[in-house]
């Protein structure tokens, strides 16, 4: 019997590299063809010891794992392979969770790693690969640990990267790759390396890149920005330096602090930077304070309660929880057994590998709890309450949208929520398992100027999305609500400060995730407890069927090619919703109430609306113009919200 599998073994070798195998692969496990197929192009020297003695013996060769008789786990470090990685060889190796060829000198391009879908951790580092970055990589949507370092990798880095969703380590220093850095936003990242390329232009100011330092991005010298402490060429004004000029400006190819050549850009709004905007706060503060009601007040003072005691405590707990659920996912194995996952963490060869299968049992936990039914938190949040005590809540309907009603729950901890239960006829269609994707995407986003999803919730038809509570009610109700028919609009610095808000957390939506708005309108943006324009149900107009019958509230907003056909909204959809909502902040008039009127016909529209003395009417001008560029009817028109940004910041400059 030993002697016929040393046959077969001969007989693969001879066979592998071209000729016919058919009836050998049938008597030989298809795992060990892929591993000797490999051996064969990339072990020239044939350095790995394989021999094949019984069926299962490649599971005692070295670098491999298996579990169940399939391979898991494939470590061939430092074993100074010289060859190159074939197509259809390892990458058939379907079960296969680490793939680690790190310190060899293998050479040529990197194959098609599609396959490999369970594919955790991918280690290619200190090789001579060379060609573009990978593509088929990022169809690996479990990856945690990718690391192309010291290759002669060149072209550029793909902004697709942020489909690695659960990535916590990306090294790709010391290579040639070239152009822009993309706007990366991965919500588990924890590791990053791109030093030492021949990166062009700003870094992108994002959550994720914020995070690390200036080592992390050295060794390019053509790389700037604030997060690299190296300045910018300062581009040109968009109203220009004496005024006028701002329709034509609106198109132009500069770019401010952050974007990429591809149009990627984050634009980052730090605490520190709203300090700046105290002025207009205040005059906002004022207007605000005669239109909330007295409950709201109430609502402001129980919130404000909440924040201060949970400064003095609750922090720490809320780390113990998150640090005793990792140790928890340690101990849960997902498809093998305890045994074998135990000896797995014994033999990571780094810390990273150590914090990576941390990580992914997180996911894999989180993902068994979907199925279950439970409350799912985001962001790597801990668990304030349960599901029970959430139905246990008191609740209070707030109103009901194009996507279903929403309600304030109060806990009996005194927790307050809002609680959107999404209509089940208008996301019938959508998935359970899209969902689940979708709201991960959705959850991981944060910014000062956007309502936090704290948690989401699906069973047999139910869908919750969990927000916190905003104390100061709608914009809607700003502007609409508690307004005589002949009061006037809100002070134009105020209409500032609120434009400017939106457009930071819209940027933010666009540049840091592929997500869009799809329903921005005043009912859809918040005032938070400072009294800044918060954005709420972001990204849910995806998870809804196209309607003919969407409200008209709704409509009034959307774009014409959105309106009618049956396009999908893009972010230039979002752009014109927020044209259209800054006419409705300028003249208090719902969108239903707005003519249809040539450019230069608008601004006499809103003076006559406003009845302003005029002394302001310069910066009311810029204003109205940004809000005619952005609802112009041919979407090509329309300027990228990171332009719509900077237009309203030189706005902002000219009242300072």
């Amino acid at each position: 019997m030993h002697k016929l599998h040393t046959l077969l073994l001969l007989i693969l070798a001879i066979t592998v590299d071209g000729s016919s195998t058919s009836e050998v692969n049938t008597m030989l496990p298809s795992d060990a063809i892929s591993l000797l197929s490999f051996k064969s192009k990339a072990d020239l020297d044939n350095k790995l010891l394989y021999a094949l003695n019984e069926r299962y013996d490649y599971c005692e060769w070295q670098g491999v794992k298996c579990a169940q008789g399939r391979v898991v786990r494939f470590v061939v470090q430092g074993f100074s392979l010289r060859g190159t990685f074939a197509a259809d060889t390892v990458t058939r190796l379907d079960q296969l969770r680490v793939l680690s060829l790190r310190n060899n000198s293998l050479s040529g391009t990197i194959p098609d790693l599609s396959p490999l879908k369970n594919l955790k951790s991918l280690f290619l580092d200190r090789n001579h690969f060379s060609g573009t970055f990978p593509l088929s990589v990022l169809t690996l949507h479990r990856l945690v640990t990718l690391s192309l370092a010291h290759n002669d990798l060149s072209g550029p880095i793909p902004v697709r990267l942020n489909s690695l969703d659960r990535l916590i380590s990306l090294r790709l220093d010391s290579n040639h790759f070239n152009g822009t850095l993309p706007a990366l936003n991965l919500s588990f990242l924890e590791t990053l390396d791109v030093s030492n390329n021949y990166l062009t232009g700003p870094v992108p100011v994002t959550p994720t890149l914020s995070k690390f330092g200036a080592t992390s991005f050295s060794g390019n010298d053509e790389l700037c920005g604030e997060i690299i402490h190296k300045p910018c060429d300062r581009h040109s004004r968009f109203f220009g330096g004496s005024g006028g000029g701002g329709s034509s400006a609106a198109t132009s190819s500069s770019a401010p602090l952050g974007q990429s050549e591809q149009g990627i850009v984050v634009v980052h709004s730090p605490i520190k930077e709203r300090k700046k905007h105290q002025s207009s706060g205040l005059v906002l503060g004022i207007s605000v304070a005669v239109a909330v009601l007295v409950g709201a007040g109430m609502a402001v003072v129980v919130v404000v309660r909440k924040k201060n005691k949970s400064k003095q405590g609750g922090r720490l707990g809320e780390e113990i929880e998150i640090e005793r659920e990792k140790t928890t996912a340690l101990e849960v194995e997902t498809g093998e057994n305890s045994n074998n996952s135990a000896q797995l963490v014994r033999e990571r060869e780094n810390e990273n590998d150590v914090v990576s299968m941390m990580k992914v049992k997180r996911i894999e936990e989180i993902e068994r709890a979907h199925k279950s039914g439970k409350l799912i938190f985001c962001y790597g949040e801990a668990q304030p309450y349960t599901l029970e005590q959430l139905m246990r809540a008191s609740a209070e309907l707030l109103g009901r949208g194009s996507l279903g009603a929403t309600y304030k729950a109060v806990l009996d901890s005194r927790l307050i929520l809002t609680v959107k239960r999404m209509d089940a006829g208008k996301t019938a269609a959508t998935s359970g398992e899209v969902f689940e994707r979708h709201m991960e995407m959705v959850g991981a986003l944060r910014h000062p100027n956007l309502v936090p999803v704290r948690a989401y919730f699906q069973a047999k038809g139910e869908r919750l999305v969990i927000y916190d509570y905003q104390p100061n009610g709608s914009l809607y109700n700003l502007v609409h609500g508690s307004r005589s028919a002949w009061a006037k609009p809100l002070h134009w610095t105020s209409c500032l400060k609120i434009a400017e808000d939106i457009v930071h957390g819209l940027a933010y939506v666009h540049q840091a995730s592929s997500l869009i708005h799809g329903n921005l309108k005043s009912s859809n943006v918040l005032l938070g407890a400072d009294f800044e324009a918060c954005i709420t149900d972001y990204g849910l107009s995806f998870l809804a069927d196209s309607s003919p019958t969407e409200d008209a509230d709704s409509t009034a907003y959307k774009p014409p090619e959105v309106r009618k056909s049956s396009h999908r909204a893009s972010s230039k959809s979002d752009v014109y919703s927020f044209g259209v909502l800054l006419l409705e902040l300028l003249t208090g008039k719902h969108p239903s109430q707005h003519p249809v009127l040539v450019p230069t016909d608008l601004h006499d529209w809103v003076r006559a609306m406003r009845d302003d003395d005029g002394s302001e009417d310069n910066r009311l001008e810029m204003l109205t113009e940004v809000a005619s560029i952005c609802s112009a009817t041919s979407p090509e028109q329309r300027p990228a919200m990171w332009q719509v940004l900077k237009m309203i910041q030189e706005i902002k400059e000219t009242a300072t």
